[in-house]
């Protein structure tokens, strides 16, 4: 890991959503240095499957060299937010560093994202980012190399990062936004830059989000904490810049990147927003096993395939290895609308008797609906083509119950080691 040269000792951190993941990394790097970090975020108590509190990565803090402070901040609560301020300058005589961390995703589309969902992105990644940063600026101004840091991507206006999930990008760029305008209005007084990731990272929500085996495609944490450092080292009339973790890295002179990957030699899933070089991002995924939805479909025949072929042939894997153990195990009915040379609806009811599989809808509404390409849903399923990779790139869209559609993932690698 990056080596630390001591410049943040003695400054000040606030950083939203440091309870764990990306925030409390950048905590611990910046402890090592000796700097004084508040830890604002909202979990008080351990939660059955995120790992830490703000009380935990306190004193983990401590541990590393730092001094901490844990305050507990819904970054949506404007109360909550400036009492925090207040205990910060209190306790530590100023605000040197804003690192605007937390965030919020659901990764679906228009029709199937509830309006809750939409006001906790929005509320959490733009609204929350810009109070916590109206409300830390008239520190920051007192501070002698003043930075605010949002953990948000280059704002790309390539469709294809809207079309799936229209409100979380919204909310995402909003962040971004914030970078583009603050770093203008505060130019020569404080430094405003974005930084995002080139790759999947580990976090609890990656893992929630990918599922099994999700976690050997990403970087640690460690890879945005070295980057976050050596951009809060810079002067105050470094700003406006959109980051890429790998980059900024690569500029200081590192150039080994495997110290970083969970596991080192494994490909790596490409993060979003980043195709300003779509043909490069095309073979990026394509030689991880995906079919980006951007890229244009080669000419084939729409004509729907009612039996043979394909498809058939794996649902006649699938019945081969259907049984009430899995039926009991999974509890849900998949629907696949298929599209391309063999396209049709297809069903999987994993909910009543030993299970049944077919062409046509299922017998009851489904509890996950599937939409992909016929050819990518062969290779899906005999293992050539990895679902988080499908899903994230756009080609698998997914509509229903994300765990249930996970539980699928499972049966995949059974009707592998049926050799289909």
């Amino acid at each position: 890991m990056l080596q630390n040269t001591g410049k943040l000792a003695g400054c000040t951190l606030f950083i939203t959503g440091a309870s764990r993941g990306i925030g409390k990394a950048i905590a611990l790097k910046a402890a090592r240095d000796g700097a004084n970090v508040v830890i604002a975020a909202k979990t008080t108590e351990p939660h059955p499957k995120l790992p830490g509190t703000i009380y935990t990565a306190a004193q983990e803090v401590e541990a590393a060299g730092g001094k901490a402070l844990a305050c507990i901040v819904d970054i949506r609560d404007e109360k909550q937010v400036g009492e925090a301020v207040q205990k910060a300058v209190d306790k530590f005589g100023g605000i040197d560093i804003l690192v605007n961390n937390a965030s919020a995703i659901s990764l679906t589309g228009t029709l199937e994202t509830q309006m809750k969902k939409v006001d906790l992105m929005l509320g959490i990644n733009l609204r929350g980012t810009y109070l916590t940063s109206k409300l830390v600026i008239p520190h920051l101004l007192k501070s002698r190399s003043p930075h605010i840091l949002n953990l948000s991507p280059p704002l790309n206006l390539n469709p294809i990062w809207f079309k799936n999930h229209t409100a979380y990008t919204m909310a995402k760029y909003g962040m971004s936004m914030c970078v583009l305008g603050m770093s203008e209005e505060f130019k020569g007084q404080i430094a405003v830059n974005a930084l995002w990731p080139k790759t999947a990272i580990q976090t609890a929500a990656m893992d929630m989000l990918g599922g099994e085996g999700i976690a050997k495609q990403c970087r640690t944490a460690d890879i945005i904490a070295d980057a976050a450092y050596i951009i809060l080292s810079q002067p105050k009339d470094y700003t406006g810049h959109f980051l890429v973790d790998e980059d900024v890295l690569k500029e200081y002179g590192v150039r080994d990147f495997d110290q970083y990957a969970v596991q080192p030699g494994h490909p790596l899933l490409p993060d979003f927003f980043l195709d300003e070089t779509p043909d490069t991002l095309v073979q990026q995924m394509e030689q991880h096993g995906a079919t980006p939805a951007f890229k244009p479909a080669s000419a084939s025949s729409a004509t729907p395939s009612t039996s043979g072929g394909p498809i058939e042939k794996t649902f006649d894997v699938i019945r081969g290895i259907l049984n009430e153990d899995v039926v009991k195990s999974t509890q849900a009915i998949y629907q696949f609308d298929l599209s391309g040379e063999h396209r049709g609806v297809w069903f999987l009811d994993l909910k009543s008797g030993s299970g049944r599989a077919g062409q046509g809808q299922p017998p009851v509404k489904a509890d996950v609906v599937m939409t992909m390409d016929s050819s990518d849903f062969t290779k899906m399923f005999a293992g050539k083509l990895k679902p988080t990779m499908a899903f994230m790139s756009g080609k698998l869209q997914i509509k229903g119950d994300m765990t249930l559609a996970i539980k699928l993932d499972k049966l995949m690698s059974r009707m592998n080691k049926a050799k289909l």
